[in-house]
């Protein structure tokens, strides 16, 4: 296998890992200890991660399928489902209460 083919496996794996790390997240509703410090709810880390691993995904299947148009599109799509993740759903870790 070529280098591109190797990065493009490793791209899938990890897109894929990072949908199901996201929707295991939503069904569950936990989080290991460093995702739940990161994020203000566990829905919004299983939503970041489920994003950001379908847009990853989506590139390389784009990039796999090897027709322009299609490319193009998974890659416009791609953006969006980041674009999402990183503007709504960003790590902001929890709000903290004001003492009084």
């Amino acid at each position: 296998m070529s280098t591109s083919t190797w990065t493009m496996v490793g791209g899938g794996v990890a897109g894929l890992a990072l949908v199901v790390f996201g929707v295991g997240m939503l069904i569950t509703g936990r989080a290991p200890d460093a995702t739940v410090r990161s994020f203000r709810t566990v829905r919004e880390a299983g939503l970041y991660h489920l994003l950001f691993g379908a847009g990853l995904a989506l590139v390389v299947l784009g990039t796999a399928v090897r027709v322009a148009v299609v490319t193009v599109l998974t890659s416009v799509a791609a953006v969006a489902l980041v674009g999402v993740a990183v503007v709504r759903f960003r790590p902001r870790g929890h709000r903290r209460q004001l003492k009084q």
